[in-house]
């Protein structure tokens, strides 16, 4: 009897516990399903937990800061320039040899640079380097050997011992022996040794052939315009003395192209014209042989503020030689900063005048008579199909 009270017991609270176990789950279940009408509470914002030893919990770190609109950054002020400072200027300077002379052709050597002005097209220039110092000087002494100059060759050879004679501390000279296109060299390169270049001169012998003289002047004057080219420091002087009778007969460059080339160099020249011997015949319609060697002699001189000379014997020479030193000696170097920047190609007149004296004595100051400011992207004209070689090991060929 007991045994089955407690069978009866034992069911019974089986049976009330899966009751309350269904009505639980129930609501479980159902609440769920229901949509929320309340809202939720925002949860708080993270801290940083540690984690506890041996279960390697990560790590959140600090919160990323709240975003905000960055100001507009202010410019920052250009440095001030402290009086004492020095102030580089990329400045393309434009140098010029000058020689001053009074109405008999004598030079005046002696002038401050206040009584100089520069005009560019007319406007006035800066300047901005000045010297009369006596400073080295680079030239070239290119000599016609055509069977014109047969005679006058010997003579020709000791007014050029006189001019390189003169040569001070600092000179270089190289010499350059021509006739036509295909037979025109260097006989010695640059160099300021003097029984060099008196052994090349002592070389130098008559060949036969048309004359090339617009090539010989266009290449020797190259020849000196790149030399030490790009030397900041270098304030010599650029010269080239032509001796020949002026006639072209066999020039790949024209006189248009020659003197284009010489607007782009400081180069002066000097030449000795032997015209004597040519024809002073003109034809209908051309000029004479020996008026246009005249011209083209003339307008090299003065388009480069140089000098022509047209000696009337041999015997004229070496005062020729002595006062081409000393033109060469007395000048000034002046530079000046051009208030045109613009590279256009185009040309543009130079000219540069001194203060007159009270006194009846005249002044004339003589420089080149232009410049062309050259494109960027300019080239020169092509070649001729045979450059100035060298004979001898003092220097590169110059090669096609």
């Amino acid at each position: 009897m007991v045994r089955k009270l407690n069978v009866r017991r034992t069911t019974l609270f089986v049976a009330c516990v899966l009751i309350i176990s269904a009505f639980v789950f129930g609501a479980a279940v159902e609440g769920q399903d229901r949509p929320r009408t309340q809202t939720p509470t925002p949860a708080p914002s993270p801290t940083p937990q540690t984690p506890r030893p041996g279960r390697g919990a990560p790590t959140l770190g600090e919160p990323p800061p709240v975003p905000k609109l960055k100001p507009t950054p202010t410019p920052t002020p250009p440095e001030e320039i402290e009086e004492g400072d020095k102030i580089r200027i990329n400045a393309d300077l434009v140098q010029l040899q000058v020689r001053v002379i009074d109405r008999n052709n004598r030079p005046i050597g002696n002038l401050p640079q206040g009584e100089f002005h520069v005009f560019e097209d007319g406007v006035p220039q800066p300047i901005e380097y000045f010297t009369r110092e006596d400073v080295p000087i680079s030239y070239g002494l290119a000599v016609d050997t055509s069977g014109s100059l047969r005679t006058q060759l010997p003579t020709v050879i000791e007014a050029g011992k006189s001019i390189i004679n003169s040569n001070k501390s600092g000179d270089e000279t190289f010499l350059v022996r021509f006739v036509g296109r295909e037979n025109s060299e260097i006989a010695q390169n640059f160099t300021a040794n003097k029984e060099a270049l008196m052994d090349a001169l002592d070389n130098m012998y008559v060949e036969g052939g048309q004359s090339a003289v617009v090539d010989a002047v266009y290449l020797s004057a190259e020849y000196v315009a790149e030399y030490r080219k790009g030397d900041e420091s270098d304030r010599r002087r650029r010269a080239l003395i032509v001796i020949t009778d002026g006639e072209d007969r066999n020039s790949f460059y024209n006189q248009e192209q020659l003197f284009a080339r010489l607007r782009e160099d400081d180069v002066q020249i000097f030449v000795i014209g032997f015209v004597n011997e040519l024809d002073k015949e003109a034809g209908f319609i051309r000029k004479s042989p020996r008026d246009k060697a005249v011209n083209l002699i003339n307008k090299l001189a003065s388009e480069t503020g140089g000098r022509a000379f047209f000696p009337e014997s041999l015997s004229e020479l070496p005062q020729i030689a002595n006062e081409i030193i000393r033109d060469l000696r007395t000048q000034y170097v002046i530079a000046y900063n051009p208030t045109n920047k613009t590279n256009d190609g185009t040309y543009r007149a130079i000219k540069v005048t001194v203060d007159q004296p009270n006194s009846a004595e005249k002044r004339i100051a003589l420089t080149r008579t232009g410049r062309l400011a050259r494109r960027e992207s300019a080239t020169s004209p092509k070649a001729p199909p045979v450059r100035l070689p060298v004979t001898g090991t003092n220097g590169p060929t110059r090669k096609p």
